[in-house]
């Protein structure tokens, strides 16, 4: 006889950075397991330390961190994380990232600019990832970047069942905010029975996140309008896209976007919108200021520990969306 054979059994793990530490706890609760306690640290200049208190060895270990502000900070250690797991010996390591950072970098739209999202996919790939979980990518094409399995999940069905229970659909009209969300847009629209319009807009190439709002397509008079996007940063294509709406007689608009990423002058512009409710999943921790009674949070975590278990168990996590996404 050559060789050893062993009898033991697949072991699962779940680690989580500390950029968004509640999500991790929630899916560690959904998924009946805890998380493996980790020290981790910044040294003076600002370098990242992290150590693993239990081993790790032949395990399959999943790692969530969301790309949150400051978000280089969070990626960075993310890559050092996984850098620890692949020299502890881990058997796999699958990276779940609920918002994917540098994914609006997607393409160059002018010479001499990167294609950052591909950097990202490079750098997770180098560093020792096996798989990638994320949450609804700006661009699908950032699954063909990452060279391994990419599972991509969708916030489609809490999102929808979510609105479904809140307004009568008799009323409602699904809205996209411009030609490039039109497809995300034509799938709520699909899953709601309602109907479709668009916001066309047109954005100035030379200055970042300024948008001129110029004329709504379909009929949203005196409808319930249901703006819906992958993320909202600063808020300003979507309180414009609103105020369209309000300006072509919709009688109330509700915003539902799976990452509420949120900088800048976004909580006053939220504040002071006429919107009723903003409607966000929980991939991205909420800024404290922007606690306001007109903005939900969905939980993600069902979602991920679901997608987890079928990774772990070998089984299919496309089946969790077949029909809704």
């Amino acid at each position: 006889m050559t060789g050893i054979k062993t009898t033991g059994e697949k072991k699962m793990m779940l680690f989580s950075g500390r950029a968004h530490p509640e999500l991790a706890k929630e899916v560690a609760h959904e998924l009946g397991v805890g998380l493996v306690p980790t020290k981790a640290h910044d040294f003076a200049n600002g370098e990242i330390y992290v150590r693993y208190q239990e081993s790790v060895r032949g395990a399959d270990c999943f790692l969530i961190q969301s790309h949150t502000a400051p978000i280089n900070k969070w990626i960075m250690e993310q890559l050092i994380m996984i850098d620890a797991l692949k020299r502890a010996s881990a058997r796999s390591i699958s990276v779940i990232i609920p918002f994917y950072g540098y994914a609006r970098q997607d393409k160059k739209h002018r010479g001499r600019e990167p294609i950052s999202a591909r950097l990202m996919a490079d750098l997770l790939k180098t560093a020792g990832a096996d798989r990638i979980l994320s949450v609804d990518l700006h661009a699908d094409q950032v699954q063909g970047y990452f060279d391994g399995p990419v599972d991509h999940l969708f916030a489609l069905p809490v999102l929808t069942d979510y609105i479904a229970g809140r307004v009568d659909r008799d009323r409602l009209t699904v809205v996209s905010p411009d030609a490039g969300r039109v497809r995300v847009a034509d799938r709520w629209a699909d899953r709601l029975g309602a109907p479709l319009a668009i916001v066309h807009k047109r954005r100035d190439p030379d200055v970042a996140n300024q948008v001129t709002v110029h004329e709504v397509v379909g009929d949203v008079s005196g409808r319930v309008c249901v703006l819906v996007d992958d993320m909202i940063d600063t808020g300003g294509t979507i309180c414009a896209a609103a105020d369209a709406l309000f300006s072509n007689g919709a009688a109330d608009v509700i915003v539902a976007s799976t990452h509420g990423v949120l900088s800048g002058p976004a909580a006053d512009r939220l504040k002071n919108s006429k919107v009723s409710e903003f409607i966000f999943t929980d991939s991205l921790p909420t800024p404290g200021e922007l606690e306001l009674d007109k903005i939900t949070v969905l939980s993600l975590a069902p979602t991920i520990a679901r997608a987890v278990r079928e990774v772990f168990e070998d089984g299919s996590v496309t089946s969790l969306f077949e029909g809704n996404a």
